[in-house]
């Protein structure tokens, strides 16, 4: 009986790594396509990414913290939709999204602006991707589809 319970907890011990892992790589994903691509050459995003992309821009205020702020009603909204696990797995993921952004300089990869686009694009949707994965959102946007595929399947 020992046995089963203790590798029981194993087990979900490897599914909550795994889960931090992704989330984890999904922010450091959405950071570079926002770092390395689309920030440094003024391309906005959609969501509240966007948003705070284009608050930026209009006051100065860094984007970290637009990103904090905007996503703040989301997570209220989370905590009564889903729950608490989601809502403070959700916002570490932003905290460390916005702290990546904040203190970490990616290279400007390049300037040519398809290229920005798409990969601009391709890294942020990859992060955002790994994050819902893992169990949380880093753009409050993606708070609808997540509850549909919460409640629905």
């Amino acid at each position: 009986m020992k046995a089963n319970r203790r590798s029981s907890d194993i087990f979900r011990l490897k599914i909550k790594l795994g889960r931090a892992g992704l989330v984890l790589l999904g922010i450091l994903l959405a950071a570079f396509g926002l770092k390395g691509f689309l920030v440094p050459n003024h391309f906005i995003d959609g969501g509240i990414t966007g948003i705070s992309l284009l608050t930026n821009q209009l006051t100065g205020v860094p984007v970290s913290i637009w990103l904090i702020v905007f996503n703040i009603p989301f997570i209220f909204l989370g905590v009564k939709q889903i729950g608490k696990n989601f809502a403070i797995s959700t916002s570490l993921a932003i905290v460390a999204l916005a702290a990546i952004i904040y203190f970490v300089d990616f290279p400007v990869i390049t300037n040519d602006k398809l290229l920005i686009s798409i990969f601009g694009g391709f890294f942020l949707g990859a992060g955002i991707g790994l994050a819902i994965r893992g169990g949380c959102v880093i753009d409050g946007t993606e708070f609808w589809p997540f509850i549909l595929t919460v409640k629905v399947f």
